[in-house]
C-alpha cells in the first residue's frame, strides 16, 4: 500500500481533468450542431408536392 505522500504532485491532473471535459463538451456541442444542420438540409430538399390539376398555359 501506498500513501498519498508517495506520489508527487505536479498539478496537471486536475488540468487534464478539465481540458478533457471541455474538450469533450464541445464535440457534443459540434455533434448537436451538425445533426441540426443536417436535418435541415434534409427538410429542405424534400420536393415540393404538385398540384393535382396542372396550371392553364395557353
Amino acid at each position: 500500500m501506498s500513501d498519498k505522500d508517495d506520489i508527487p504532485s505536479s498539478g496537471w491532473s486536475g488540468k487534464l481533468a478539465l481540458a478533457g471535459a471541455a474538450i469533450g463538451s464541445a464535440a457534443v456541442a459540434a455533434g448537436v450542431l451538425f445533426a441540426s444542420r443536417r436535418k435541415e438540409r434534409h427538410e429542405k430538399a424534400k420536393a415540393p408536392t404538385l398540384p393535382e390539376t396542372p396550371p392553364e398555359t395557353d
